[in-house]
């Protein structure tokens, strides 16, 4: 049985690019590529998987209705994946004992956490809020996987 700790081993390979899946409405699938890793959750500290997702994008939207979903970890034939409900904050996406004016420094934690660097953390900030970036947090609820 993976646990989240295999998680993390896996999150440090393929540059920390990962397959979301989340349900439509009309019970089929989308998954798609983003980056993501493995940090504490930022009222709960429990350690979950976290992304960043676009503020206009479907995926979010999926998100926000059906409040979970699934990543999957892979490095060659190693693979481990997570499934359970996400917390979602951002600019438009509050969650109880977390201060919204901390949202720059919390993307820049989960950019990190899925192996990110960069030069420059003001623009990197500007341009998060530009486009509304939000983080996701998704709780193991299920963990499994080989490797």
């Amino acid at each position: 049985m993976a646990t989240i700790a295999d998680i993390e081993r896996l999150s440090t390979g393929e540059h920390g690019l990962v397959t979301i899946s989340v349900a439509r409405a009309d019970g089929s699938v989308h998954s798609s590529v983003v980056n993501a890793g493995v940090m504490d959750h930022p009222i709960t500290g429990e350690r979950v998987v976290a992304t960043v997702l676009r503020g206009p994008s479907w995926k979010l939207g999926r998100l926000r209705e059906t409040k979970r979903c699934t990543i999957l970890f892979r490095v060659s034939w190693d693979w481990a994946s997570v499934d359970g409900p996400v917390d979602i904050v951002g600019p438009a996406d509050t969650i109880d004992g977390f201060d919204p004016t901390q949202v720059p420094q919390l993307l820049r934690d989960v950019f990190t956490a899925a192996g990110g660097t960069h030069d420059d953390w003001d623009e990197y900030d500007r341009v998060m809020a530009e486009d509304g970036r939000t983080a996701v947090f998704v709780s193991p609820e299920r963990v499994q996987g080989r490797g």
